[in-house]
């Protein structure tokens, strides 16, 4: 079955993706898009070593591009894969995208799964038909229709603008640095990307600042910059005056692209939800059981927690925990529109999972919204009538005015005075409460993709990540009991924040030991150990430990984000 998975990826790439349009002779090498990764020397040396030269460049160069396909959870609480591919088909025709991919015809029995047709696919691995593949194209090249005596109008957006775009998205106003003059709404615009520079010590900048004039030409001081990152051509949705006044809303509507691939944004709310395929492998490697106890550490934006929840079927209880007061908010939104009832939120430190079981509080889920206003109504409306009795009592004289008005608020109430969105905070949990726990640990995220920079982590700065996750898993592995099992991922190619940090668990933890993994498609974890320049020491897998781990390669035929997941089995901890 893992040989089948390759081979399914491995044609959605060659198949998809290698359907480059041929460069028109005229247009210049200027109005491409060919990014090069500028990784910090020290960094680049540590992951040359760790990859070799050779995959570290294959590597590199993947994680410009996106992946060929969008990768989408059907929620199995609401609805079904088949239905989902139905309505999916139906608003891919209506937006203009063919529902009629080219395709070998010789690997049509391994694409599409129950006989299923066009460019949505289900996942063939047993138990995973709930996730759908929506395949794309590209890279194109885009004829700007350029000439010598007439410069193109441009737009130049962001680097994070820039990828979003470059996964299906449209170009939005808090995304525009710059423009060329005279730009007026329903222009024809190419689109190019501005890449962070060192600007000093430590410092990262464009140098551009928003509103800067494009000329176009080559004394443009921001010309050269440009080189190789034009993603596509759009029509502008206002003027250039309107795109730096608007605070929001859509500046480039993005008509032909380099990587055309769907959005999906506010599609089926609730019924599909956008998910990196490997986030929602390690939700399957957890193997989370109904009624069981389950802690997500660091949970937002709640994609692995509700995928946890429907694994369980609403059946259970999940605790899902982050620092941040408005991700919280985020993960309550997602559980709410997915429709899962299991999950109780609380803002929490990671690093301060744990206290005693004399402090710990008793998990009780907060109150809703509505329950909160009510309560509130309910207690002044009898706070109000206290007083009324008590002033009555003493003689109190009440005009015939201030008399209508308690009345009205007796009769309608004093209002709907809410708290807001409620977060309630933890002080921890209890020590061995848990029967699970996932720690998908805040990482460097250098597996994201696609990405047009990596200059600014540090070989410093990686460490910090390394030493801030390890502190994280010294909380996991207290909060679970014995039998349980704790799942540790990250969404980078960082070595000292996956092997390195399993190696630390099973030396300092005697009682853990790494578990195999179901299903198994990445590939083997890297072995051996890693001395910096400096002296700093990383000791990472043993032999025959590599393939108790998964390690998704962004290079890979898989063609997914870089990826790693180890799972622990937890023994006997008081022997």
């Amino acid at each position: 079955m893992k040989k089948l998975t390759h081979s399914f990826f491995n044609f959605c790439k060659t198949s998809f993706f290698s359907t480059t349009t041929t460069r028109q002779m005229n247009q210049p090498e200027r109005y491409t898009f060919n990014p090069t990764l500028h990784w910090n020397p020290e960094v680049q040396n540590y992951l040359v070593n760790a990859y070799g030269a050779q995959h570290f460049a294959r590597i590199s160069k993947a994680l410009t591009q996106p992946s060929c396909y969008s990768c989408i959870r059907v929620n199995t609480l609401k609805t079904t894969s088949d239905a989902v591919i139905e309505k999916l088909s139906k608003i891919l025709e209506e937006t203009g995208v063919p529902n009629d991919v080219e395709t070998h015809q010789s690997n049509n029995d391994l694409l599409m799964a129950n006989g299923q047709v066009g460019p949505i696919s289900k996942c063939q691995l047993p138990g995973l038909d709930y996730v759908l593949f929506v395949r794309g194209s590209g890279p194109h090249a885009i004829s700007y229709e350029f000439t010598q005596d007439r410069p193109l109008k441009e737009v130049l957006v962001s680097r994070k603008c820039a990828e979003a775009v470059l996964r299906g998205a449209q170009v939005f106003v808090p995304g525009v640095l710059a423009c060329s003059a005279h730009v007026e709404e329903g222009d024809v615009v190419a689109v190019s990307v501005a890449v962070e520079q060192s600007i000093s010590e430590g410092k990262w900048g464009t140098g551009i600042t928003r509103g800067t004039v494009l000329q176009g030409l080559q004394t443009d001081p921001y010309y050269i910059e440009r080189n190789g990152l034009y993603i596509g051509q759009g029509k502008t949705m206002l003027s250039r005056a309107g795109i730096f006044r608007a605070a929001q809303g859509v500046a480039v509507d993005m008509t032909d692209r380099v990587y055309r691939l769907h959005s999906f944004n506010d599609v089926l709310e609730g019924e599909i939800f956008l998910q990196n395929f490997p986030s929602i492998i390690t939700a399957h490697a957890l193997d989370p059981q109904q009624g069981e106890r389950i802690l997500d550490m660091c949970a937002a934006p709640g994609g692995k927690t509700t995928a946890i929840a429907i694994l369980m079927k609403d059946k259970g209880e999940i605790v899902a925990a982050d620092r941040s007061h408005n991700k919280v908010l985020d993960i309550q939104k997602l559980a709410a529109e997915m429709g899962v009832h299991c999950i109780t939120t609380y803002k929490l430190d990671a690093t301060k999972s744990v206290c005693p079981k004399a402090e710990s509080i008793d998990m009780v889920a907060p109150c809703s919204k509505e329950d909160t206003c009510l309560n509130i109504q309910n207690s002044e409306s009898e706070s109000l009538k206290t007083k009324v009795c008590e002033q009555a009592k003493n003689g109190v004289y009440t005009s015939k005015a201030e008399q209508r008005k308690i009345d009205r608020k007796l009769k309608n109430g004093s209002g709907r005075k809410c708290l807001g969105d409620r977060v309630e905070k933890s002080k921890g949990f209890a020590p061995d409460s848990f029967d699970r726990v996932l720690l998908d640990a805040p990482c460097s995220a250098l597996g994201l993709r696609p990405r047009l920079s990596s200059g600014e982590e540090t070989v410093e700065s990686m460490r910090k990540h390394a030493t801030y996750q390890r502190r994280m898993f010294d909380q996991a592995v207290q909060l679970v009991r014995s039998g349980g099992v704790i799942v540790y991922s990250t969404c980078t190619i960082n070595p000292g924040e996956n092997e390195a940090v399993v190696r630390y668990a099973l030396d300092t933890y005697k009682f853990l030991s790494l578990a195999s993994q179901h299903p198994k498609i990445g590939g083997p974890g890297l072995v051996g150990r890693c001395v910096s320049s400096d002296g700093y020491a990383e000791e990472w897998l043993r032999p025959g430990e590599e393939d108790l781990v998964q390690r998704f390669d962004p290079s890979s035929s898989l063609d997914t984000i870089g990826f790693f997941i180890a799972k622990f089995n937890v023994g006997p901890k008081h022997c």
